[in-house]
């Protein structure tokens, strides 16, 4: 197992920082800054209040004006690259949210974006103006630099993973779609990834609106192509009939219109928690045109308090001939995650088909001995 994340930040990472703003600011004091940041609470610390410790830290070293601070930064940013410095920007979401200091900090979230990454501290600005950051972004989504044109649309995501919420954009979308429509056919992948996972975002809270997005994009290029079909992925996995049928998956009304064969199978079917099997499933297609489906298998976890909960795994998304026949089989692990804590009992395991369910089995999960 690969080191914790947050030990990215250690005594000599500090040091070697440190002396950096040494040379371009010898008010600071190195050793004074070390210690500060490697406090009695430091190993408690979890990544991201590492990052905001760090922030406030370096704020209480650096000059108490925010413009003669963001210039000493200024002089050592081209040699801080990556994302252990993602204190940079973070700095500015501490310090620099003041009216007085609007656009030296939309200038300097602007710089630090393609060193390391201004999503995440780009979001308190928007909660607190809406329409003038959003105004920025709308400039971002014309910048140059592929960084600043993706932290347009990363940086107004309704539900980034690690960033603060932003529930204005999950009750209207209409602004972050202002800024997706100027970036759907950006040249550069990584913006377009951006675009998609914004719109994936959105449509968990407003489906209707990215099915419409999506029409209205489909057939422009091959990149807006690729970027509904990433951006509709958890409306996919939901079996959404209308996005299904955007996409050309095969309408199933009755499975035994379409499959002359359906079964699931688990080997063995009493397995103790630790332990794993196997699961076989056999699709018999019957002849006719190709059809498009998306093979999935679910499994209706066991929670604490005996209640169940759903959770889909793909097998397969392809186009197959009439006739075909689909036999194959897939490991089913069953040790404990850090993400999920198994419970003994009857797991109900379900075969799905463009989001119908086709055939189903039950293992019987059995707890360990003492």
């Amino acid at each position: 197992m690969g080191e914790p994340l947050k030990d990215i930040y250690h005594e000599q990472f500090f040091k070697t920082f440190a002396q950096k703003v040494h040379q371009v600011y010898p008010a600071f004091s190195t050793n004074s800054f070390v210690e500060d940041i490697m406090n009695e609470d430091w190993e408690k610390l979890e990544l991201k209040k590492r990052i905001r410790h760090i922030s406030i830290t370096l704020g209480k070293h650096l000059p108490a004006n925010f413009e003669e601070a963001i210039a000493v930064l200024y002089q050592i940013d081209e040699t801080c690259v990556g994302f252990p410095y993602l204190f940079f920007p973070d700095f500015i979401e501490v310090y620099g949210q003041k009216e007085e200091h609007w656009e030296l900090s939309m200038a300097a979230l602007q710089r630090f974006t393609s060193k390391s990454s201004s999503e995440f501290a780009i979001r308190p600005f928007i909660l607190l103006d809406p329409e003038r950051a959003m105004n920025q972004m709308k400039s971002w989504a014309t910048h140059s630099n592929e960084h600043v044109r993706r932290l347009a649309s990363e940086g107004c995501r309704p539900s980034l993973p690690w960033g603060q919420a932003l529930p204005i954009f999950k009750k209207d979308p209409t602004p972050p779609l202002s800024i997706l429509e100027i970036l759907k056919n950006d040249p550069s992948l990584y913006v377009r990834k951006s675009v998609a996972n914004n719109l994936n975002d959105i449509a968990k809270d407003n489906p209707s609106v990215v099915l419409e997005t999506a029409r209205r994009w489909k057939g422009v290029t091959p990149g807006t192509d690729w970027i509904i079909r990433h951006g509709c992925r958890t409306l996919i996995r939901q079996a959404n009939p209308e996005v299904l049928t955007l996409f050309g998956y095969t309408k199933i009304n009755n499975p035994e219109d379409l499959f002359s064969v359906t079964s699931l199978s688990l080997s063995p079917s009493h397995v103790t928690i630790g332990e794993a099997n196997e699961l076989e499933y056999e699709l018999h297609i019957r002849e006719g045109a190709h059809v498009h489906i998306r093979i999935e298998y679910g499994i209706d976890f066991i929670k604490s308090r005996g209640t169940t909960s759903r959770k889909l795994f793909l097998l397969s998304d392809r186009e197959v001939p009439g006739g075909s026949t689909i036999k194959k089989q897939r490991k089913l692990n069953w040790n404990d995650l850090s993400t999920r804590k198994h419970y003994p009992g009857e797991h109900k395991i379900v075969l799905l088909v463009n989001g119908v369910e086709v055939a189903e089995d039950i293992v019987e999960l059995k707890a360990k001995d003492n």
